[in-house]
């Protein structure tokens, strides 16, 4: 199905700034009126402005933490009252804690998969009544995590299938009210969460950069976004960015079984002794930027300001 997104009303979670921020942007060109929620009020506010100052229709934001059902209530009801209804809600907002169980406080990861699962469930439960009121559309932004394993990630790759497979009941109960539902499946997309996490952790980098072909590489923030907006735009099942992962994905029982093990285990024996040091010397469990886990978002500009500095080979 190919709907124009002209006329439409979008409300996507995490969209101070990575994917939430420029799917936005390709939304808005395409003619949608969109609902910015985060919690970074500077950034929500000043995107805005810009795709105002950009186009014709009317956006909002609202600052909310997709974990508080009270905010994220909120966040809705103000889209509702400001734009008029929701034809199509993006759960996108996540975050990712750095390193292992071992090392990381039971806190930090419970905190990964209530931002990562809880806030897509909060986020989708407030939404819904208003979306089956337009027959609208769903995306859950999941991750090429739901079906893949790596070191480090434990909590992270929890909370991305639970994501999936949230997404994937959802469709079934919805779709005899006209509702589509799609989960969205991205790699290692150019944004400050994937930045930070290389940043800090040099082994990390190191076996990301071992893995093969797409399951490796780096995809910009403006295709992902492309992407997203397509998937949005044509109600997708499935999104999947870059579109080759859908072979890992017919794959993932192969990822899990015996063999995936004892592939992965021959990395991790040397690779997750050095990540736990990294991240006790590091003295924290989230990248610096990541405002969802008590970040700042200053230090979102001044990372980025550093990153300019560095000159590209």
């Amino acid at each position: 199905m190919n709907k124009s997104v002209q006329g439409q009303v979008v409300l996507i979670t995490g969209a101070a700034r990575g994917i939430g921020a420029e799917t936005a942007r390709v939304l808005a060109r395409r003619g949608a009126s969109v609902s910015l929620v985060g919690m970074e009020p500077d950034l929500l506010r000043a995107l805005a402005e810009e795709l105002s100052a950009a186009t014709t229709q009317k956006h909002a934001w609202f600052e909310a933490d997709v974990t508080d059902q009270a905010a994220i209530e909120a966040a809705v009801a103000g889209t509702v009252a400001e734009l008029g209804g929701i034809d199509a809600v993006v759960a996108n907002a996540g975050v990712a804690n750095n390193g292992t169980v071992a090392v990381n406080p039971a806190d930090a990861l419970v905190r990964t998969v209530d931002v990562n699962l809880n806030g897509v469930i909060r986020t989708v439960s407030a939404a819904l009544p208003h979306v089956e009121q337009r027959k609208g559309y769903v995306l859950v932004v999941a991750s090429l995590a739901a079906f893949t394993v790596l070191p480090g990630m434990a909590a992270y790759c929890a909370s991305k299938a639970g994501a999936e497979a949230f997404a994937n009941v959802l469709r079934l109960e919805v779709a005899h009210k006209g509702v589509r539902v799609g989960s969205a499946h991205p790699g290692w997309i150019d944004t400050d969460l994937v930045r930070d996490t290389e940043d800090d952790l040099k082994t990390f980098r190191q076996a990301r950069n071992k893995l093969p072909g797409p399951l490796g590489s780096t995809t910009s923030v403006e295709a992902c976004a492309e992407a997203f907006a397509d998937g949005i735009q044509r109600r997708r099942r499935k999104v999947y960015v870059p579109r080759s992962l859908v072979w890992f994905s017919l794959l993932r029982t192969l990822t899990i079984s015996p063999i995936g093990d004892l592939i992965i285990k021959h990395e991790a024996k040397k690779m997750v002794p050095a990540m736990e040091a990294e991240v006790r010397a590091l003295g924290r469990s989230f990248g610096s930027a990541t405002v969802a886990a008590g970040g700042d978002e200053r230090v979102v500009a001044e990372r980025a300001e550093q990153r300019k500095s560095v000159p590209t080979a």
